[in-house]
């Protein structure tokens, strides 16, 4: 007899979608021809000084768990650095939990905070796992629509309307995947202000907070702030920030929440019976790029400043509208003028073209009308994708 198995699998996990980006993804495997500019991932490797930390922990016979925190010297070494990059201050013995990936701390953060039916209010366009982990937890994701005529900001008003007696979570990223958009202090004040009149918590993803970019060339670096720094807000802000991009770690997966006592101790529960604890050769490689890598990341991030200006040159030169992102390693170009939904825009560049992007709805509706352009890809390759778009548009 046979089974109808799509019955038997949890209705929250039946009703996600599948990453957008991930099956765009798969359709470029196995093409030697495409010059992919989708998937956010640095084409740097991680920098030899990190990669050798791991590899010398493994000589030493390094293989056992750690503690469920994560060793109390990378934790000691994240608060350290959390003081100096966003100016907030956390105990590395009860406020820091390390994590395998910021995925990872982003789930904890949900199903340690949501009850069922828990309103969490988030900006879209949005990395792919905001809404599916809400929903995970069983909670209710609500999103704000931000718009490229606004360069993607969240208003302080839209959330303030999107407020409800069921709200419990406001979720920020910024600056953002996939806009590039950064957002403006005077903002980020009146969301916290927010938070505190409703006795919201905010859970802020700040992995892109080393790249940023300001000035005519991008050459320097944006002051990020972080809503954790803000008056009365370290006690009600999880911090979720890790290694994957600043430092090119995106296979090592490990990332790290800070918060107060009670929540760090919440999502360390749910974290203890389901991943116990991150692997050990990447906390001490993580040791090593927190203590001495700053110099490689500022050498990546003026790279990726050098890209961000090829690309905004020639989309310019192009006719194809492109806002400046302040930070992350993304353009979001406004394709609505050549009539193409951004799936068929996408679809057609890769098989006319041979080039990469993702269409702007796998971030959310609010993506149509723009695809996603990851610029951390070579120099040279950067050169030829644009050859091959500006010959697509010019035939639109």
């Amino acid at each position: 007899m046979s089974i109808d198995l799509n019955s038997k699998i949890a209705t929250q996990v039946a009703a996600i979608p599948r990453s957008g980006i991930r099956d765009f993804f798969e359709l470029v495997q196995g093409r030697d021809d495409v010059i992919s500019l989708g998937v956010g991932e640095p084409d740097f490797s991680a920098p030899w000084h990190i990669r050798e930390a791991a590899i010398y922990s493994l000589e030493q016979g390094e293989t056992s768990y750690t503690s469920n925190l994560g060793l109390l010297s990378l934790r000691k070494s994240i608060s350290k650095y959390v003081t100096r990059q966003f100016d907030v201050t956390y105990d590395p013995e009860k406020e820091v939990l390390v994590t395998v990936g910021v995925s990872e701390a982003l789930d904890l953060a949900c199903r340690a905070l949501l009850n069922p039916g828990d309103e969490v209010i988030y900006h879209e366009p949005c990395y792919v796992s905001y809404s599916p982990s809400i929903i995970m937890a069983y909670g209710k994701a609500v999103a704000i629509q931000t718009k490229v005529e606004d360069e993607f900001i969240l208003k302080a008003e839209d959330v303030a309307a999107a407020i409800t007696d069921k709200t419990r979570v406001i979720m920020l990223n910024f600056p953002t995947n996939p806009t590039g958009a950064v957002e403006p202090i005077e903002e980020l004040e009146k969301i916290a202000k927010l938070a505190i009149e409703h006795d919201l918590i905010v859970i802020s993803d700040e992995i892109y907070s080393e790249l940023t970019y300001t000035g005519d060339d991008g050459m320097s670096r944006i002051d990020h702030i972080s809503i954790a720094s803000l008056p009365d807000m370290r006690e009600r802000t999880i911090l979720l920030h890790g290694f994957s991009k600043a430092y090119a770690m995106t296979g090592f997966r490990l990332g790290y929440a800070c918060a107060p006592n009670i929540l760090t101790e919440a999502m360390m529960k749910i974290h203890q019976y389901s991943m116990l604890c991150a692997p050990i050769m990447s906390q001490k490689a993580a040791i090593e790029a927190l203590e001495n890598g700053d110099a490689e990341m500022e050498n990546m991030r003026k790279a990726y400043a050098q890209r961000r200006n090829l690309l905004l040159k020639r989309f310019k030169e192009m006719g194809v509208p492109c806002f400046s992102p302040g930070g992350a390693f993304y353009a979001f170009p406004d394709i609505r003028k050549f009539g193409l939904s951004s799936h068929d825009f996408a679809m057609k560049l890769l098989e006319e073209e041979s080039v990469a992007v993702v269409p702007g709805t796998a971030f959310g509706k609010a993506g149509e009308g723009c695809v996603r352009a990851c610029y951390a890809t070579a120099y040279d390759k950067l050169e030829i994708a644009l050859d091959r778009i500006e010959a697509f548009v010019g035939r639109l």
